[in-house]
């Protein structure tokens, strides 16, 4: 069958999902138009009109198939062909346990992907609302989708639109860390995928240090909202660090400036009360983003404050953090098991605007768009992930989960990463080692998502053995 039995499918938005979704079509011999409006018209977050470029973390979190769900959603991807982790796996820095990518290298990747494969045409420009006669429309325009495309999908859907407040982290230049106090140090020495087990630099607090950064946190001057912004939430996985200091004190001891699984070599014997961690950011290693520190401080206190942590009292930022509003639907209303939109079937959604968070599940729910679509236009039956995969799982999230609590109203259903509690449970319980080291809870937990993890790479062999075939990366 000759390419021209096939009608183009339009992608809108040229992130990681979008990406994703026109790699899929393409190798499955669907033509695709990858439409994208930077550089013609910008956002206030991204800095390039490169694809999948990544405007706040440069991780994708952990890599850990056998313990981890995203771990798991990585693996996943890279056996469905996925040109995201593709290009991630090539552009890896190290960082412990978790696959972070050097995003300058990892977007450029991607951009020569697309534009190099030839059916894929790539169309700059604002797509306000896309025209009947396009059929087959995948939006993956993200979280922050242009406000006439928001208020086209808003009046075709006649709902109120979810948002919320995403923030980003600060960047420092390596070379002005101060190396007399800070230290190279993975938690528990743990090397991970790229990794030595000395990913990270440590910046060690005292606890009189520790206070007065919290109380300069909880005085510092921040971005206002505006008037319609204010009773929009924020996303609870990526809150300011200055949000979570007011949840109390120690909160941020516990969370992102948790000392523990670090030995400060420059002071044998002590324990940091709390540390500040910094996460390699680009290949070169001239540049690490302080890990958990994303803020809606104003610059000028972000400077101020940030540099009254020992090591970083030079500390050349080369960005500073800020905070950007997302969109999202309510997609259980709204999107079919397929992800097409209920109000107009020939529209798609992918990524974050169905209430997925994260880079990973963004780019999943774009390759799953994809091959739906791809299915659609080859007239073969659909078959959507198990619920027992993480695609599977994550879909069922977006689409079905909250069936019950759809007439509650928007708050009802809010974005979610990917994790082993969208899964359904195990038939059996799994055995264990009663005398292992870890600890018997940590054991049963463990073997717990082990049980899960082979459970969701057979069953995802199986689906993919019974759809498309799995398209290579090559």
């Amino acid at each position: 069958m000759t390419y021209e039995n096939f009608q183009v499918v339009h992608v809108v938005g040229g992130g990681l999902a979008g990406a994703e979704a026109a790699w899929q079509l393409a190798h499955a011999s669907v033509p695709v138009v990858l439409h994208e409006m930077r550089p013609v018209r910008t956002t206030p977050a991204h800095k390039t009109d490169n694809y999948a470029e990544l405007v706040c973390s440069n991780s994708f979190r952990s890599d850990d198939h056998e313990h981890n769900a995203v771990g798991l959603l990585h693996e996943e991807m890279r056996r469905l062909g996925s040109l995201i982790m593709r290009a991630a796996d090539k552009n890896q820095v190290p960082a412990g346990g978790a696959l972070a990518v050097d995003r300058e290298g990892f977007s450029a990747a991607v951009s020569h992907a697309l534009a190099a494969h030839p059916l894929i045409t790539l169309e700059r420009g604002e797509v306000a609302l896309p025209p009947n006669d396009w059929g087959s429309v995948i939006i993956a325009t993200g979280p922050l989708t242009s406000p006439d495309l928001a208020a086209a999908i808003a009046k075709l859907s006649g709902e109120r639109q979810l948002a919320f407040f995403d923030a980003i982290a600060p960047i420092v230049h390596r070379d002005s860390i101060d190396f007399a106090q800070a230290w190279f140090q993975s938690r528990y020495d743990k090397a991970g995928p790229g990794g030595t087990g000395a990913d990270y630099i440590n910046c060690p607090l005292s606890r009189e240090q520790y206070e007065t950064f919290v109380a300069a946190l909880l005085a510092g001057d921040k971005t206002s909202f505006h008037d319609w912004e204010t009773s929009t939430p924020y996303f609870d996985g990526c809150l300011p660090i200055e949000v979570m200091a007011e949840r109390g004190p120690e909160t941020l001891r516990h969370g992102p400036m948790k000392p523990f699984g670090l030995t400060n070599p420059r002071e044998p014997g002590t324990k940091p009360y709390a540390v500040a961690q910094l996460r390699q950011d680009n290949k070169l290693g001239t540049l690490f983003n302080m890990v958990g520190f994303q803020t809606k401080l104003k610059h000028s206190e972000q400077i101020r404050i940030f540099r009254t942590i020992p090591g970083l009292q030079n500390a050349d930022f080369a960005r500073l953090g800020g905070l950007h509003r997302n969109t999202f639907l309510n997609s259980p209303k709204l999107l079919d098991v397929t992800l097409r939109f209920k109000p107009n079937l020939f529209w798609r959604f992918a990524g974050q605007i169905t209430g997925c968070e994260g880079y990973v599940e963004s780019a999943a729910i774009g390759l799953l768009a994809g091959r739906f679509a791809a299915a659609e236009r080859r007239g073969e039956r659909i078959v959507p992930p198990p619920a027992t995969t993480a695609h599977g799982a994550l879909l069922a999230h977006i689409t079905g989960d909250h069936v019950e609590t759809i007439d509650a109203g928007p708050s009802s259903f809010q974005p979610m990463n990917v994790n082993f509690g969208l899964f359904p449970p195990l038939r059996e319980t799994p055995t264990f080692d009663h005398r292992s080291k870890l600890g018997r809870s940590t054991a049963k937990a463990l073997a717990r998502k082990s049980a899960l993890t082979q459970r969701a790479l057979a069953d995802l062999n199986s689906w993919i053995g019974g759809e498309l075939p799995a398209v290579a990366a090559e």
